[in-house]
């Protein structure tokens, strides 16, 4: 289990430009972001077209999830650097969240991106989740064909505010981040839903993946619009 400092704070920023061209940004973004100040761990993810994960890229939208020392640090890095600039003038659309870990548990690389942090209860209210897995080369066929089903169930789930899929690596390093009503609606979608809780069941059984993660957050401070609005407000 995690948890954090008093100041420690994670952020989930998504931002769609106008042609895939945007891919050019990434391999620049990189070494900016390893001089950032207080970025503590940072994945830029590409993502999918659907709300969950998906075998089709959406090569014009992308996402940065990050971990900071402190809410200045984030504060910071918004107002001077060269990508957050980016993101205000030449995206077409850009949503962003601050977030309270609240529990976490795994590894992003070999690494626990909350490690040493304390935990915190978190109360009621919306709730983000952000899942990472790295899958087996030979669980993939077995791994995509689970996730129409899921995909199909996640989009209306009532207590689902919004979701993505994204990938640091096509097929076999997937990750996704939804936002949901309270905590009684994670819970009913990972183990009152059939096609979820059967999903699962296979993970464990056959051993799918070599390495995963799974974080919990109270989210605030949202700002922006995904897909037209913001599904916190």
């Amino acid at each position: 289990m995690i948890a954090t400092t008093t100041s420690t704070i994670a952020s989930f920023h998504l931002i769609r430009y106008d042609s895939a061209r945007a891919m050019k940004h990434v391999a620049f973004d990189r070494p900016l972001l390893r001089r950032a100040g207080g970025l503590l761990f940072w994945r830029l993810l590409g993502t999918g077209r659907g709300s969950a994960m998906s075998l089709g890229a959406d090569l014009r939208r992308w996402a940065l999830f990050a971990v900071w020392r402190g809410e200045g640090d984030l504060e910071e890095f918004l107002r001077t650097s060269p990508i957050a600039a980016r993101w205000r003038t030449q995206a077409a659309e850009s949503w962003q969240v601050r977030l309270t870990p609240v529990a976490s548990h795994g590894a992003w690389s070999g690494r626990d991106p909350f490690d040493g942090l304390i935990t915190r209860h978190g109360g009621g209210g919306p709730v983000a989740v952000l899942t990472r897995a790295s899958i087996r080369p030979s669980r993939l066929v077995a791994f995509y064909r689970s996730v129409p089903p899921v995909d199909e169930l996640l989009v209306r789930q009532d207590g689902c505010l919004a979701s993505i899929g994204m990938g640091e690596w096509p097929l076999v390093r997937q990750a996704t981040f939804s936002l949901w009503h309270d905590r009684e609606a994670v819970r009913a979608f990972a183990y009152q839903e059939e096609a979820h809780r059967r999903v699962i069941e296979q993970v464990r059984a056959h051993d799918w993946y070599a390495e995963e993660l799974f974080a919990r957050f109270t989210p605030y401070a949202s700002e922006g619009t995904w897909d037209g609005t913001d599904p916190l407000r």
